[in-house]
């Protein structure tokens, strides 16, 4: 991957815990010249609605900063929250990191 991708890999629970922490690290991505930013799921069991809104700001963030923002990796309960709340429409969302590189990274 390229020096303008990023990919943040939260772990565990999304929650009123980890959220400053999350947006941190976003906003130092994008203060440092991220152009893209992956945020990878892989690890996460549970999203919450601060964990939502968190992901939200961050999309926000990175737009904000004429980056591109991407989601992969999401499991069952992040998929139906996401559905739940229409943010499926908002977020683009790949199966996998590998799919994420094909669709995003590869030349056309």
């Amino acid at each position: 991957m390229n020096s303008h991708v990023k990919v943040v890999q939260p772990t565990g629970i999304l929650d009123s815990t980890k959220t400053n922490q999350f947006r941190a690290e976003i906003s130092e991505l994008v203060n440092s010249g991220a152009k893209i930013v992956l945020v990878n799921l892989k690890d996460i069991t549970f999203i919450d609605s601060s964990g939502l809104g968190a992901l939200v700001i961050a999309l926000k963030t990175v737009r904000s900063a004429g980056g591109r923002f991407y989601i992969c990796s999401i499991n069952e309960q992040v998929r139906i929250l996401f559905e739940l709340t229409s943010m499926d429409q908002v977020f683009e969302v790949y199966d996998n990191q590998e799919a994420f590189e094909q669709a995003v990274l590869s030349p056309s």
